[in-house]
This record gives C-alpha cells, sequence and structure tokens, in this order.
C-alpha cells in the first residue's frame, strides 16, 4: 500500500511537470492573465501571435463523459448561486472522457467567449488546445467561442462581447440562424 502512494505521488508529480511544460509554463508563455473587461479575468497576448499558432492547453482531469456530466451540473448550480462564477469547464474530449478544467493549474479556463474570436478549440493528439484563427496583437486578449447548443437553455448563457457580430447569446456560430428563427417566430407571437 506505502509503496503504491508513493509511486502513484511521483506519477503525479512527473506528469503535472510534464503538462506545465507542455503548456508554456516553465518555458516561455506567449499570453498573461488579467482583469477582463468583459467578465472576471482573462487571457491575454504577451507578444505578437501568429496566425494558426497553438497557444495554451486546456488540461484537468480527465474524468469519464458520466462523471464529466456530474461535474458540469454541480458547476451550474454554483455559478447559478453566484455570478461571477464561470459556468462549466468541462470540455469534450472524445466520446468516452472529458476533461474538467476546473483546477487551480489550468489556466485556458480563463479564455472568454466571443461571438467574433480570435482563438478556436482544436483536439490534436488527444489533447485539448486553443489555438490562434488570426494575428493577435501584442495585448489583446484571447476569445473562442464556446459554442454552446441552441436548446431550452441557451437564454441563461447571455454573452457579453459586445462584437459587431454578437448575437446576444453564448451560442455556437452554426446555432446563429436557429436563433434568428426562434427570434423573428417570438416577435411575430408578441404582436
Amino acid at each position: 500500500m506505502f509503496l503504491y502512494i508513493k509511486v502513484s505521488f511521483y506519477n503525479t508529480i512527473y506528469y503535472y511537470m510534464c503538462v506545465l511544460y507542455k503548456n508554456n509554463s516553465m518555458t516561455q508563455k506567449i499570453w498573461f492573465k488579467k482583469k477582463s473587461p468583459l467578465h472576471g479575468s482573462g487571457l491575454f497576448a504577451k507578444t505578437n501571435i501568429k496566425k494558426g499558432q497553438k497557444i495554451i492547453q486546456y488540461i484537468g482531469d480527465k474524468v469519464t463523459k458520466r462523471e464529466g456530466d456530474k461535474r458540469a451540473d454541480k458547476q451550474i448550480r454554483k455559478a447559478k448561486k453566484d455570478k461571477n462564477n464561470g459556468m462549466v469547464y468541462v470540455f469534450e474530449l472524445n466520446k468516452r472522457y472529458d476533461i474538467d478544467g476546473d483546477v487551480d493549474y489550468n489556466f485556458a479556463k480563463f479564455i472568454n467567449h466571443s461571438c467574433n474570436p480570435n482563438c478556436e478549440v482544436d483536439i490534436i493528439d488527444n489533447e485539448i488546445w486553443i489555438s490562434s484563427i488570426k494575428r493577435i496583437k501584442k495585448g489583446a486578449e484571447l476569445f473562442y467561442n464556446y459554442g454552446y447548443p441552441f436548446d431550452t437553455d441557451f437564454v441563461d448563457h447571455i454573452c457579453k462581447c459586445g462584437s459587431r457580430n454578437c448575437v446576444g447569446y453564448i451560442l455556437s456560430d452554426n446555432d446563429w440562424p436557429k436563433l434568428k428563427k426562434y427570434e423573428k417566430k417570438t416577435k411575430t407571437k408578441s404582436k
């Protein structure tokens, strides 16, 4: 028992050292965290970032889908009590696993949503990466579209990005036509 705990402890330390190294936390970072004018904290470009560049890995606890759903529900309940909390930090990794990024060492969780993002999420070799989709100037805040589905609780996810093409809700751009159709239908009923 003692040997297993000791080996497990060293494996855990080794794992996090590798994660930190891959996450540019032990090498030169190209981002920094500070208060965001949009919401809470955000990540900002420390240097000019080229289009197509990996910026930061989204890391956390690798959990089964069932456990991911439980954790997401718990995070939603917590966020509804305190609007300053983020909503959900559980990311789908693949068909079997999720990554719960609600851990202290995951700085990628501070990237805010925008309807006009400068980043996107890529799953590369079973890892979740935030990469740039355009050139990002030093000092600019990093954003990606959270891509929430258009479902019954979409109204709970108000967008505060303020971009020219903001649709008012945190939705996948694939679902924007559904939102427009819904809003048109709702306006017709209210007349």
